[in-house]
């Protein structure tokens, strides 16, 4: 069988003339010969009836004690709603379908409720009902531990169960539908100029999404990387081929253009805190051990670490650094913490053991007089931090320095 796994996102489901246009996709693919899975999300987004946010907004509204256990079997409803309803659409059209939930589907987890770890994918009911020429539409974001709970995935969880499913199906592509026409070169908020890329490797788009693009979830990618399936990120609202996200041995048989480029794109994370701590005085024994365990013992997130035997600088997101702070402090610690700070990304496959790229960047910003607050480095990304006032300039002056908006950029 020659297997298409389609992913709709919330807003591709929200209105009636957005379904239509998700039936048009579904209609197009079929007439393609394909045997069609389609992964769905929860209708809309905060606000609306259905989102999930707002089915959160609803318990926590009520005193928010709902058990994780609880919260999850209710999280899971959006998926259903969207998938019930996408089916009778297509029965409508007199197009066979079944709906099946992440556990009928085959979705193993571990119990972490509200973050599970997909354990293995075992489609067998999937392959049945693909044989008998149905449309199988799975509830996204959703499987089924080993005890027999429900278990969500976490942000991003439909986008994983794509993936996921796409690798245990064999499926030729993975296409992951959602409210733009592809991947871009930036924010296109920010940078006017943004392009939209036509190829991505995984290892790119992997770290634009670690990076603050929220286009595609990296857990996804890291899936389809590992199996080797290909990814289309496209707009449900445009016939667009979009962006492929694939191996750059596997666009031989893809037009894509020319891609050869040092630069794919840039991203960022606002919002940030950088916390400096200098080792002096007589509290500088395993200091590094100390402060790490007492972020983790927390669970406050770090990033963009940097250790020396004088000291430690990472950063936590603004909310955390009041909490980081009194940690630190109440260990004998004397923190400097710089609020209101924004990591900017250069991302790129062809970064690595390239002469130049760090001056082009130190020029970008030195030209626009911005401060680089700390830097660091890794084969496809560079990261600098900056003042959050400054972010906005910092990207539109990279993105110009690397030509990113030419028309050229495929």
């Amino acid at each position: 069988m020659r297997i298409l796994v389609q992913k709709f996102g919330g807003t591709s489901l929200s209105t009636e003339n957005a379904r239509e246009l998700v039936i048009k996709h579904i209609k197009r693919e079929l007439d393609q010969e394909y045997r069609l899975v389609v992964v769905v999300s929860a209708m809309g987004r905060k606000g609306d009836p259905y989102a999930t946010d707002t089915l959160l907004d609803l318990i926590d509204s009520s005193g928010g004690v709902l058990p994780a256990r609880e919260r999850d079997l209710l999280l899971g409803c959006g998926e259903v709603i969207s998938a019930t309803l996408l089916c009778s659409l297509l029965r409508r059209q007199n197009i066979s379908s079944v709906v099946l939930n992440g556990a009928q589907a085959g979705f193993s987890t571990d119990q972490h409720f509200g973050n599970a770890r997909i354990l293995g994918v075992y489609p067998k009911r999937v392959l049945e009902e693909l044989e008998l020429n149905k449309v199988v539409i799975v509830t996204g974001f959703q499987g089924q531990s080993q005890a027999g709970e429900l278990t969500t995935l976490g942000r991003g969880g439909s986008d994983t169960s794509a993936t996921a499913l796409g690798a245990a199906l064999h499926a030729e592509m993975v296409d992951i539908y959602t409210d733009v026409d592809g991947i871009l070169t930036a924010d296109p908020r920010i940078v006017e100029e943004a392009k939209k890329l036509a190829f991505v490797s995984y290892a790119e788009i992997c770290n634009m999404a670690h990076q603050g693009a929220k286009v595609i979830h990296p857990r996804a990618v890291e899936i389809a990387m590992q199996s080797g399936i290909p990814v289309r990120v496209r707009s449900t609202f445009s016939d667009e081929e979009g962006t492929l996200v694939a191996n750059p041995e596997g666009i031989r048989d893809v037009q894509v253009g020319v891609v050869d480029r040092y630069v794919t794109g840039i991203a960022y994370v606002a919002n940030v805190t950088q916390i400096t701590i200098d080792a002096v005085g007589s509290n500088t024994d395993n200091l590094q051990l100390k402060v790490f365990q007492a972020m983790a013992e927390r669970d406050i997130s770090v990033d963009f670490i940097n250790v020396t035997p004088h000291g430690v600088v990472y950063t936590v997101f603004d909310t955390e650094a009041d909490k980081a702070q009194e940690l630190l402090e109440n260990l004998g610690f004397v923190p400097k913490l710089l609020h209101g700070c924004a990591k900017v990304s250069v991302i790129g496959g062809g970064i690595n053991g390239v002469p130049g790229i760090m001056a082009k960047i130190v020029e970008a910003l030195s030209e626009q007089n911005i401060p680089i607050l700390q830097s660091a480095d890794s084969n496809t990304t560079i990261w600098v931090l900056v003042n959050k006032e400054n972010m906005g300039q910092a990207l539109r002056s990279l993105h110009a320095k690397f030509e990113l908006g030419r028309e050229t950029n495929h």
